[in-house]
Formats: structure tokens, C-alpha cells, sequence
């Protein structure tokens, strides 16, 4: 007898999905426009925001020492990707789910190898403080924690959605989620690393991959489905 698991066919999503990342990659393409051609509208917001969240920042010493530990433990892009092949070794030992396991890391893997290449063609510097209270490296936009955050919680969040689990473990779930995702966008704005408008990108990225590994997920699986577990 064999039992369902998480890569048994659901209910078709795709062109949903298919929806979702068009108007994801258009919001995307916008501000990443905006971004690259310096609109002073938006330039003259980040520098606002920013100065002030320096300044308290400076002033508020252990805010600003959460925020360091939350941004490089707890939720640091690597901490994100541990998480994931945690997960992707789970979806292959205990479910057998080869196809969604392998899925999974190449979506992870895929958006930070895009990530990181967006950095470099837009090559956005990140602000400048007399006292600075963090440090970073690589170019500003987007914001690597956070689109990385978006894309693993996103995706996390789908296959337990897919999978079924109960509603007290999918409510937690959610809640953990978008308090990762927000809370790591505004611990690099409040340590003075990245611009409103980097973290906001690094959002609309991170959604926008998580959309179209979605739709991949239900376009392309295979119409066999061998990753099934024995009862």
C-alpha cells in the first residue's frame, strides 16, 4: 500500500503562480528602475529614513546589539540556506520526495546566484556613516537577507501548506515566517547596512522566485509521481 506525500499531485496552481510572478517581476523590474537611475524622489526618501534610523540606532546601544545578533545568527542568509538543506534532506530520507527535494535547492541555489549577480550589475553603494554601528560587504541592492529570508520561508511555508499540516503548526509556521522576513529588513535598515529601498527589493525578488519556483513546481513535475513512501 502507498500513501500520499508531498509531491502528490495537487490541485492545479500554476497559472496562479504564473499571475503572481508577473506582477511580482513588474513591481520588481520598477524599482529596480528606479533604483538605477537614481530617482531623486526615492533617493531623498532612503536618505531620510536612514538618517533617522541611525541615529537611533546610535543612541538606543542595545536595540542596536539585538538587532547585530538577530541579523548575524538567527537570520543570516547562511542560517537560511542551513535551514533549507535541513529540509531537503528531510523531503529525501523520511518522504522520498526526490523531485521536490531537488526542486528545492535549486530554487534556493538558482536565487542567490541571481541575487548575487544583480548586486554587481547595479552596484548600488551602501550608506555612509562618521559612525557607523555595523558593517557590510558587496554592493547594496538588493538586500541579500532579506530576499533570502523571502525565498526560503516562502517556499518553506508552500510545501507545509502542500503537505497538509495541522492548523496550530501552519499558523506558527506563518508566524515565524513573517517575522523573519520583515524583522531581518528592518535590523539591516536600523544597522545602517542598507537603504528602505534595498530591503523592499530584496522582498519583491524574494516573492517573485518563490512565485516562479512554485509554478515550476506544478508545471514541470513529473506526470509520474515515484516519490511515495511504503506503509
Amino acid at each position: 500500500m502507498h500513501t500520499p506525500t508531498v509531491d502528490s499531485p495537487p490541485r492545479p496552481q500554476h497559472r496562479t503562480a504564473a499571475r503572481s510572478a508577473g506582477v511580482l517581476a513588474l513591481c520588481s523590474v520598477l524599482l529596480l528602475t528606479l533604483v538605477a537611475t537614481r530617482w531623486s524622489p526615492l533617493i531623498s526618501a532612503d536618505g531620510d529614513i536612514s538618517a533617522t534610523t541611525h541615529r537611533w540606532a546610535v543612541e538606543e546601544s542595545g536595540i542596536t546589539q539585538a538587532c547585530r545578533i538577530l541579523t548575524d545568527w538567527v537570520w543570516d542568509p547562511w542560517t537560511m540556506r542551513l535551514l533549507c538543506a535541513v529540509v531537503v534532506v528531510w523531503l529525501v530520507v523520511r518522504l522520498a520526495a526526490r523531485w521536490t527535494a531537488v526542486w528545492l535547492a535549486l530554487a534556493v541555489t538558482l536565487g542567490t546566484l541571481f541575487q548575487q549577480a544583480l548586486k554587481a550589475a547595479v552596484d548600488r553603494p551602501r550608506p555612509i556613516w562618521p559612525d557607523p554601528v555595523d558593517s557590510a560587504h558587496y554592493a547594496a541592492f538588493p538586500s541579500g537577507h532579506a530576499m533570502t529570508a523571502t525565498v526560503v520561508c516562502g517556499l518553506l511555508l508552500w510545501l507545509l501548506r502542500r503537505h497538509g499540516v495541522g492548523r496550530a503548526v501552519w499558523r506558527t509556521a506563518v508566524t515565524v515566517a513573517v517575522v523573519s522576513v520583515v524583522g531581518v529588513g528592518l535590523t539591516r535598515v536600523w544597522l545602517g547596512v542598507h537603504w528602505p529601498s534595498d530591503v523592499v527589493g530584496g522582498w519583491l525578488l524574494g516573492a517573485t522566485v518563490v512565485a516562479l519556483a512554485v509554478w515550476t513546481h506544478e508545471h514541470r513535475q513529473p506526470r509520474t509521481h515515484p516519490d511515495t513512501t511504503a506503509s
